[in-house]
């Protein structure tokens, strides 16, 4: 067999790279300009390499009983990694993969394609267009996964844009969202205000060190109307390789005192990471 080799592709966001992975055969990491952007392998799709893909695989997990099909609207879709995830551990869900950037689409598309019947469509089209012309309560769950580089945009981050997550949610569905940021943590406190204001069951989900500010590093925040499964959760996180910490209740108003939710008037992106933080070397 033929050793796989790596494919370089000019994007609308940059320089994307598929590289395989030496150790798993059918395995490939997506980079766009040097930053890891999804990690996929082809032959066992429930395998989640990365640790924030994992905790939101925890959150989908913990979304319904075990196989039950969900309805899933996935903001930002890279290699596709979280996808093929649901359609492997809940046959017969059906989803809708939002991704901005159609040169990934296509590389995607030609290099590492989805299985026949897979239940997931994709479409290159921007996020926040996409949701605002979205169904009512169509989705059990909407995972957010957008970034521009390595930033969240900030027309991503508002009360308009939450409000706009609400309404195409099903009673009761979940929101997860993953972001970046480290202390002060100005971006992620406010982004809990502004998810709080409009689904009002909020956690985050992240590695200690992270949580108290010791480094710059990615944080699962998941939203509701209806209380969330934070005791499955906490469990599921704190077995992984690199153990997280679920934060809610008390602990987490008190992280998120004094911020407040941002429009879309005065929303940014979340802080560009130091040098390194999510670079391939």
């Amino acid at each position: 067999m033929d050793e796989p080799i790596p494919v370089t592709r000019d994007v609308a966001g940059g320089t994307a790279k598929l590289l395989p992975d030496v150790d798993r055969a059918r395995a490939w990491l997506l980079t766009v300009d040097g930053a890891p952007q999804s990690y996929v392998d082809l032959d066992d799709p429930s395998y989640l390499e990365f640790e924030y893909a994992r905790r939101i695989g925890h959150v989908l997990d913990a979304a319904a009983a075990p196989g039950r099909p969900l309805t899933v609207l996935h903001l930002g879709g890279g290699a596709l990694t979280l996808p093929r995830y649901v359609a492997a551990t809940r046959p017969g869900s059906r989803q809708q993969v939002v991704e901005a950037d159609r040169g990934i689409v296509e590389l995607v598309a030609e290099h590492l394609p989805l299985p026949a019947g897979a239940g997931i469509t994709v479409r290159a089209e921007d996020a926040r267009a996409a949701l605002e012309s979205a169904a009512d309560a169509g989705a059990d769950v909407i995972v957010a996964d957008v970034f521009g580089g390595s930033r969240v945009p900030a027309h991503l981050t508002s009360v308009e844009y939450a409000r706009s997550a609400a309404r195409v949610l099903r009673p009761g569905g979940i929101y997860v969202a993953n972001l970046a940021d480290g202390a002060p943590f100005d971006f992620l406190r406010a982004q809990v205000a502004t998810l709080a204001s409009v689904l009002p069951e909020v956690c985050l989900i992240a590695e200690a060190p992270v949580l108290r500010g010791r480094r710059f590093g990615n944080v699962v925040l998941v939203a509701s109307t209806a209380p969330l499964p934070t005791d499955a959760l906490a469990r599921r996180a704190a077995a992984d390789a690199f153990p997280a910490r679920v934060e809610h209740g008390a602990a987490l108003a008190r992280f998120a005192a004094g911020a407040v939710p941002v429009s879309d008037a005065e929303a940014v992106g979340s802080p560009e990471p130091p040098a390194g933080a999510f670079g391939v070397g």
